[in-house]
């Protein structure tokens, strides 16, 4: 790609680039695995019903044209594709303009998917996924962790804008931070999405090739799309020092200017829906309840939690937010509920393991309410089980499909 660079970054561009492209790629993968059992023709929340009844101004999509699952699967797997032509570097075969259309192909095509994806993409930051960190620190080194979070968050960043080294230092301090996060907890791409950002600022080793100088027409492209910017930041910078600031909002159709968190607050108690089925024909407490066992949310007290991330799994961080408040969950759950008792094939591939086998279907599903910790290193060692749970209360009462097709 023959353009012009501050040669002492054209390693870091190049690195940028390629890390950019694998998150790109591992988005793309995660619709294309997921989509039919949440926004699929028959999901929970299915794309047609949304592009029904919200005009393409305030969601523009290429699924307003078109909506099928054979299309939508075509656009994700295409999205691939690009992607991985990107990782292998096909950008630099081509003239400015050219490589120039080829970044902005992935960014539309993620784009008309994340704009109809509703609850299941419903975060402005696009990327957290469903937390399981497991580490059992000390209380002194949270507080040292918080402390660090203050410096790496509100000073840091001012200093990627400063001279080299100090740059570099940022940038270093940066990443070393939320490579701790990784290894912590499972947030999708966020971590990930931030690390690259941060490599931006990075003088790395590395000869720059002999480049001519930036054509005119490319410097204009860049001054008139950085006063775009610079426009429409004016909305999310009087919501930073506003009273009533707001999280994970965007402010434009086409997410160039959004607010990002992780979270508003954290709890100090972690809520978990238990979801259980039974074939017996009358639902009672002593009925031979048998528990869906989700990939990466808390279930079984024996079952470890695993890193997923940057790979995201939607219903388990919905089923998250649905422990939290039900109100998260009024949009969906009983879609969800409705297609266990259907054993759906989709929605069971978003599972871990289904307890009933694929021709016999539960008659009854109910869901509980229970509240998670992590077992000390005595309990751990006694019953091999990482977390203990305790019952809290019904979440939803035993329910038959006839019921939940009636009540939707």
């Amino acid at each position: 790609m023959e353009w012009f660079t501050a040669p002492e970054y054209w390693m870091s561009r190049l690195v940028l680039q390629k890390a950019l492209a694998v998150i790109y790629l591992v988005a793309f993968l995660g619709a294309a695995l997921q989509f039919r059992a949440l926004i699929g023709e028959r999901g929970m929340l299915p794309v047609s019903r949304f592009v029904a009844r919200v005009p393409f101004r305030q969601a523009p999509s290429v699924f307003h044209l078109h909506c099928s699952d054979r299309f939508f699967a075509s656009w994700a797997w295409t999205g691939c594709a690009v992607s991985v032509a990107l990782v292998a570097g096909l950008d630099g075969q081509l003239p400015l303009w050219g490589a120039m259309l080829l970044w902005l192909v992935p960014w539309i095509m993620y784009l008309s998917i994340v704009n109809v994806g509703q609850t299941w993409y419903s975060f402005g930051w696009e990327s957290l996924l469903l937390e399981t960190g497991f580490l059992r620190l000390p209380k002194p080194l949270h507080r040292v962790e918080v402390a660090a979070n203050h410096v790496t968050q509100l000073v840091v960043p001012v200093l990627l804008f400063t001279p080299q080294p100090v740059a570099t230092a940022a940038a270093s301090l940066m990443i070393l931070t939320q490579l701790w996060l990784i290894l912590s907890g499972n947030f999708s791409w966020l971590n990930w999405i931030t690390i690259v950002l941060a490599l931006s600022a990075l003088e790395l080793p590395g000869t720059a090739p002999d480049v001519p100088g930036a054509p005119l027409w490319y410097e204009v492209v860049v001054l008139a799309v950085a006063a775009l910017l610079v426009t429409l930041s004016y909305r999310p910078v009087r919501n930073m020092i506003s009273r009533r600031q707001v999280m994970n909002r965007s402010f434009d159709p086409l997410h160039l200017v959004n607010t990002y968190g992780a979270f508003g607050s954290v709890s100090r108690v972690r809520y978990e829906v238990v979801v259980e089925g039974t074939a017996d024909a009358v639902p009672r407490e002593d009925s031979d309840w048998r528990e869906y066992e989700f990939r990466g949310k808390p279930g079984d007290p024996r079952h470890w939690p695993r890193q997923f991330a940057p790979y995201h799994l939607r219903l388990d961080w919905m089923m998250w937010f649905a422990a939290l408040s039900p109100a998260y969950a009024e949009s969906w759950f009983g879609a969800l509920v409705e297609r266990l008792l259907e054993n759906d094939r989709d929605t069971l591939r978003l599972l871990r393991r289904s307890p009933f086998p694929p021709d016999t279907p539960p008659r009854y599903v109910r869901a509980r309410l229970f509240r998670y910790r992590f077992t000390t290193w005595r309990e751990l060692r006694e019953t091999g089980a990482c977390w203990e749970r305790t019952y809290v209360r019904e979440f939803l009462p035993p329910t038959r499909l006839d019921s939940v097709v009636q009540r939707s």
